[in-house]
């Protein structure tokens, strides 16, 4: 029976590999260990066994984690953020994977000045099309990074997207390649305070 130190180890490996095909530093690619319906000790387990970042889905979930915890490491929220619980994703998290909107992220800039915090963020883009999908088209992130320039205590690091669910890894790739372009376009335009390195795509299913 494989533990959570085995687990990690491979994925780590497959990274690796993946990232020297396609010429890149396996360095750059960071792996978020998503920890949703998770007890504490099992994420412990997983800190210890080498995991860097810890990524959560709900709030009550992760205060309880963080609290109980306390490790000296980034967490990462990746779920749906409802605006009405914006004060608490500030306090507890590094980065925000999942801003789809410019009203989130106005709700987040007035929350991280009462804080004193710059938050850091991704716009999440919905690039399938899909109703079940939360996300903004290609042409609504370009607007919003131009709008999110004059907002002090946000700054945009990237993008994130969730392609359509295929057992097939080779379907997600079109949608990985939109969002690398359309980071590179937001790249290019230069806005104030929209710094778009990061792109949060691929899970341990498609991520090769």
């Amino acid at each position: 029976m494989f533990t959570i130190a085995d687990n990690l180890e491979r994925v780590q490996e497959r990274i690796a590999a993946a990232a020297r095909r396609a010429g890149r530093d396996p360095l750059t690619v960071r792996l978020v260990a998503v920890c949703k319906t998770v007890g504490p000790e099992r994420v412990r387990e997983a800190v210890e066994a080498g995991a860097q970042i810890l990524g959560e889905n709900y709030i009550q979930e992760a205060q309880r984690k963080i609290e109980a915890l306390r490790v000296g490491i980034p967490w990462h929220f990746i779920g749906h953020l409802q605006k009405n619980k914006t004060k608490y994703a500030i306090r507890l998290f590094d980065l925000i994977h999942s801003v789809d909107s410019f009203a989130l992220t106005e709700e987040l800039n007035r929350a991280a000045q009462k804080q004193g915090k710059i938050q850091e963020v991704l716009l999440q883009a919905d690039l399938s099309g899909e109703e079940t999908k939360f996300g903004a088209s290609e042409g609504e992130i370009i607007q919003m990074a131009e709008k999110i320039s004059g907002l002090k205590n946000v700054s945009v690091k990237g993008l994130m997207t969730l392609p359509p669910f295929s057992d097939d890894p080779e379907e997600s790739r079109p949608y990985f390649q939109r969002l690398r372009s359309l980071r590179d376009q937001l790249a290019g335009m230069k806005i104030p305070g929209v710094f778009p390195q990061e792109l949060s795509m691929g899970m341990s299913g498609d991520f090769e």
